[in-house]
């Protein structure tokens, strides 16, 4: 079976995602992630796949499992792991609409990573429509968190994952159409300021602010910066009435290095920041942490089936490591053969300006379409 022949249609494909973007699914908002996973396993049921719903916890939506009919059911073969929550909260519509500009489509998570799992499906879809049964049975799993480190469903993908052979990831491609074939680690922290409190009118200096201790301690983890380990704080609350010198300040910070060790070593560094300073008390906790994942020789295997396929196509696929961490994470550092970034290429993840390119949705359905049909 040649993928290039596979009559992927590009105008449909939009059509059907257009539905998963405008169902909008931030992480913390359960029932929206909830009706984001039904609208998925709605469209696989259809499909012919039995589905299963696996209960959240942690305050989390659940999990989607689908199971698509194959005569070795049951036996090893390949998951595909992707996650339907978003940074973007509901109502983000009004600032990034649904909008196509030329070879650019738009809209909130339309590239992290609805896109991708929409053009993993309808690579699925062509397959059964042209009667190219797979060598190996294919799982789908979609999950509700993967934008907040996975905090609740990791236990769920490395069992799921060490019940097949291979784990393909439909992360947003890379700009030059590359895959990913390691990810670096990533640890979150959790930071607390307490000071004491004071009319900030009356008794300023009787207070001690945990607000300036939070700042104080934000210039100091950015500083810790280096080119094997990098910090930042992306969230602090302090504060709750302006004339009130503020008792508490909260934080989160993450850390990212391409080695283990130097994240370990940042690790330590981060919590060593722990003390008390003129009255006010910081406290650094460690959060959920995303192992570093090298690639092995089987992953490196599993690529050049994938760059084999690509060249069939005219394409090139280069590939390489990369920051900001998925699941893939997980399962390649169990040392399950794992491709990442499968999706499709675009930009501004994250941002008012997400968008990806129009065209990659049928390259990168061809290629997976390629993989599922010759991974044995």
């Amino acid at each position: 079976m040649n993928p290039a022949d596979l009559p992927f249609d590009t105008e449909a494909m939009l059509q059907g995602l257009r539905g998963w973007v405008e169902c909008e699914s931030p992480t913390w908002d359960a029932a929206a992630v909830a009706r984001m996973l039904d609208l998925a396993a709605r469209d696989m049921a259809v499909m012919g796949a039995t589905i299963e719903r696996i209960s959240g916890r942690q305050g989390f939506a659940g999990c989607v499992r689908a199971r698509f009919p194959h005569p070795r059911q049951g036996e090893p073969g390949i998951l595909i792991a992707g996650h339907m929550d978003t940074v973007h909260p509901v109502g983000t519509l009004a600032k990034l609409p649904w909008r196509r500009d030329g070879n650019k489509c738009f809209g909130p998570g339309i590239c992290d990573m609805k896109g991708g799992n929409y053009l993993t499906l309808e690579a699925i879809r062509q397959l059964m429509k042209a009667a190219v049964t797979t060598p190996l049975p294919l799982t789908v799993l979609f999950t509700p968190d993967e934008e907040v480190g996975t905090p609740s469903t990791r236990d769920i993908i490395e069992a799921e994952a060490q019940r097949n052979t291979y784990v393909l990831v439909p992360e947003p491609g890379r700009a030059d159409n590359g895959v990913v074939t390691g990810r670096y680690a990533i640890a979150r922290f959790n930071l607390e300021a307490t000071g004491r409190p004071s009319h900030a009118g009356a008794r300023l200096g009787a207070g001690r602010s945990a607000i300036r201790e939070m700042a104080r301690q934000i210039l100091a983890i950015d500083a810790m910066t280096t080119e094997d380990c990098t910090f930042s704080v992306g969230i602090v609350h302090g504060g709750q009435w302006v004339n009130c010198v503020a008792t508490t300040a909260t934080g989160e910070a993450l850390s990212m290095a391409k080695r283990q060790a130097d994240l370990d070593r940042g690790v330590e560094r981060m919590l060593a920041l722990s003390g008390t300073t003129d009255d006010v008390t910081f406290k650094v906790t460690r959060g959920v942490t995303r192992p570093v994942w090298e690639p092995d020789a089987r992953t490196m295997a599993l690529y050049d089936k994938a760059r084999g396929i690509a060249e069939q196509l005219g394409l090139s696929l280069p590939h390489g490591s990369a920051g900001g961490g998925s699941d893939g994470n997980f399962t390649g550092a169990l040392g399950i053969p794992t491709l990442d970034g499968l999706g499709v290429r675009g930009a501004d993840m994250h941002t008012l300006n997400e968008y990806i390119e129009v065209d990659s949705l049928a390259e990168r359905g061809r290629l997976m379409a390629g993989l599922l049909a010759s991974l044995a």
